[in-house]
């Protein structure tokens, strides 16, 4: 029982019998053995439909840290002796608590095999070498995402960060054709190829595909053009996850630049309305918070887990790459959802302005400082390197953001090389209280 070949490619209402069927046999895995999902259902007696799941409480990540303060190591959330996990990640704590997520070996399994299909469909396979630039210190992206680059069949070099300098050697040496990093790495290597290698551009690395996750905004337009434009390479959002519940659930491929849904055997998914928790169709058009369900899962089964990522549906029918599965786009994270004088404003929509002017190197921040409510998106964009700015510039960006968002930016200009790049994930929002 477990994953089925193909998933994707099967029809909704195939894919909708897999999840009723593993579900069955989950909710018994987890009424019997979460003391978690016991103590929160408090005697309710889950639902044997998936269509009736919303009669069950949300949990969120909060949950998850009280569960883990109140139950070292690995919460009362682990379904399973410690001695079935098969391996243990930890988070890296930004918040100033570290998460551990504990997997079985069938878990592991699961994770890889999923996540495999998301870089398949973004163009990986046999044939090409990949260089993962992931942190493999614990965190979920190095080790867990480096099996999911093998699952596609591919060459993997597991470089892991840092030693830029020697990376860019080993992409030459080695005749490395694709990259798996977050999105603002790139802008790493290129300013260490300036600075240690003068003979050489960024596209004579011979990189062809970038495979992006890890921070939002991927799947704009302009961020694929800018990749080609320097490095001659396609980008795609191939490593779309939410760490509590899978590494990597969602990719693009090359008809379509929305998020590919690649769990439909293993997941659940809901979309709900944030502030109420009203569940809301999943249909082209819809927008909401994700909610998510473990239908296979060992250590850690979740039930109607709050990912905090808002998404919008934009397709839920076949598409021309063949797979059924619906198809989204990440607005943003709830938490990092900026309120200027009542309007929601996600980075993403930011960076898509700031992509579109040739002359901002496409790096930012916004910084917000003192407590809400804020009536300006206080805005640093950095100028690209070599690039004459228009004495307007300020104003053409500030007119953009006030026509396609809705809301008065301040814009700030900043000399090429002002804003801190980094390996790991990039902070857009700054807030200063």
């Amino acid at each position: 029982m477990g994953l089925t070949a193909n998933a994707d490619f099967l029809s909704a209402d195939e894919q909708a019998h897999l999840r009723q069927s593993a579900w069955l046999r989950q909710r018994t895995h987890v009424l019997g053995d979460s003391p978690f999902f016991q103590r929160l259902w408090d005697g309710q007696e889950p639902p044997a439909t998936l269509s009736e799941l919303p009669s069950l409480p949300l949990c969120d990540k909060e949950d998850l840290r009280q569960s883990q303060r109140e139950h070292p190591p690995c919460g009362d959330y682990l379904a399973t002796p410690m001695t079935r996990a098969n391996r243990i990640h930890r988070t890296g704590g930004t918040t100033g608590e570290a998460m551990n997520l504990a997997l079985s070996a069938r878990d592991a399994h699961i994770t890889a095999v999923v996540g495999g299909r998301a870089h398949t469909a973004s163009g990986l396979g046999p044939g090409h070498r990949v260089i993962h630039c992931m942190n493999y210190q614990l965190w979920m992206g190095g080790l867990t995402d480096h099996l999911t680059l093998e699952q596609t069949g591919a060459t993997v070099v597991p470089f892991g960060v840092g030693d830029s300098v020697r990376l860019i050697r080993t992409i030459r040496e080695l005749g490395v054709t694709a990259i798996s990093s977050t999105p603002s790495y790139p802008a790493v290597l290129a300013r260490v190829i300036e600075e240690e290698f003068p003979d050489l551009e960024p596209a004579d690395l011979g990189l062809r595909l970038g495979l992006f996750g890890g921070e939002p905004g991927v799947d704009d337009p302009e961020f694929a053009r800018r990749m080609h434009a320097t490095w001659g390479m396609t980008a795609r959002n191939a490593n779309y996850g939410v760490t509590d519940v899978m590494s990597n659930i969602a990719g693009q491929c090359e008809h379509s630049s929305a998020l590919h849904f690649m769990a439909p055997d293993v997941l659940h998914a809901e979309i709900i309305e944030p502030e109420t928790g009203a569940v809301l169709p999943i249909e082209a058009g819809i927008s909401g918070e994700l909610v998510l369900t473990h239908l296979e899962r060992e250590c850690q089964p979740l039930v109607r887990f709050r990912t905090g990522d808002v998404i919008a549906v934009e397709a839920t029918g076949p598409c021309v790459c063949g797979r059924t599965v619906p198809r989204f786009r990440v607005k943003g994270r709830s938490d990092d959802m900026v309120v200027i004088r009542g309007i929601n404003v996600f980075p993403t929509q930011v960076a898509a302005e700031i992509n579109a002017l040739d002359t901002l190197s496409g790096e930012y921040r916004i910084r917000l400082r003192g407590a809400p409510p804020h009536d300006r998106l206080p805005l640093e964009v950095e100028l690209a390197s070599g690039a004459d700015a228009p004495a307007d510039l300020a104003t053409t960006l500030t007119a953009r953001i006030k026509q396609s968002l809705g809301v008065t930016a301040s814009v700030e200009l900043l000399p090429a090389g002002s804003l801190p790049r980094t390996a790991g994930k990039t902070r857009r929002v700054i807030r200063e209280n």
